[in-house]
């Protein structure tokens, strides 16, 4: 009998730690998966491949996570990747359909040029971690349409497991935190970049007006908040992506109570 009692007590507490404005007296991680949900797989080859090998012609990949009973997340995830790569003249409305296109102006180009090589595009959504309060995902691939170099993209979709909805930065941190956040990010970019509090980051970067700013790609994890630039973002296509790692010890003061990283601070 203690045990049923025990056992309802801790899944109310642990829920309870997802509640937004609600006074909680602990915080406690809760690591299962709530969401039920499976992968998709989407592929398809250009009528060219014959007996290649993947490798050596022109393939599209797709693969995400469908959520049982989940609409809006999963068009949430359908839409991010459907604008991922944004394709030439075409409208992307389902992911059944991007395949088609990707390699219906695969073929087009070989008829203006039949030297061209093969196309790729490889892209994916993945569950990072799930638990009572938060589902996070990681959105990304890898497009080539010819030219000097393809491109890397990552993303990220931070749920709200409980609310169902998309979590902003604006959702954890209390009002007026973009000044004092993008100090502690420079900070922090600063010392990764080991460039000195004074250096102008004007020839390297790609900052507007030569300032430092962070984005809006951020992934909550249970160490801190990560931010992602992509290629070209701030950086040459060369330098690849940059990644931004904010631990909560140094933004505590600026986050909110009771949000969704509120089971993370100690």
């Amino acid at each position: 009998m203690k045990l049923k009692y025990i056992s309802v007590f801790f899944i109310v507490f642990g829920l309870s730690s997802c509640m937004w404005g609600v006074p909680e007296k602990q915080k406690q991680a809760i690591t299962k998966d709530t969401l039920s949900y499976s992968y998709k797989i989407i592929k398809k080859r250009a009528s060219d491949c014959g007996n290649k090998p993947d490798s050596e012609c022109t393939v599209v990949k797709i693969k995400y996570p469908v959520f049982k009973e989940q609409q809006s997340l999963n068009d949430s995830i359908e839409n991010q990747l459907l604008t991922l790569f944004l394709q030439r003249g075409t409208t992307n409305k389902s992911l059944q359909k991007l395949p088609l296109n990707f390699i219906s102006s695969y073929e087009n180009d070989k008829k203006q040029n039949a030297n061209i090589e093969k196309y790729t595009l490889n892209i994916y959504a993945a569950v990072i971690r799930q638990d009572s309060c938060l589902t996070t995902l990681e959105i990304g691939g890898y497009a080539y349409e010819g030219g000097a170099h393809g491109a890397d993209l990552t993303y990220f979709i931070n749920w709200s497991t409980k609310r169902g909805g998309k979590i902003l930065l604006s959702d954890i941190f209390v009002k007026g935190y973009k000044e004092p956040l993008n100090k502690i990010a420079e900070k922090v970019f600063r010392k990764d970049e080991k460039l000195a509090d004074t250096a102008r980051l004007a020839n390297d970067y790609f900052f507007e007006k030569n300032k430092f700013s962070l984005n809006n790609n951020f992934l909550i994890t249970p160490l801190g908040l990560r931010f992602l630039y992509n290629e070209y973002e701030i950086k040459s296509y060369a330098a690849g992506q940059t990644d931004l790692q904010i631990p909560y010890t140094q933004i505590k003061s600026l986050l909110r109570p009771n949000t969704v990283v509120a089971q993370y601070i100690k």
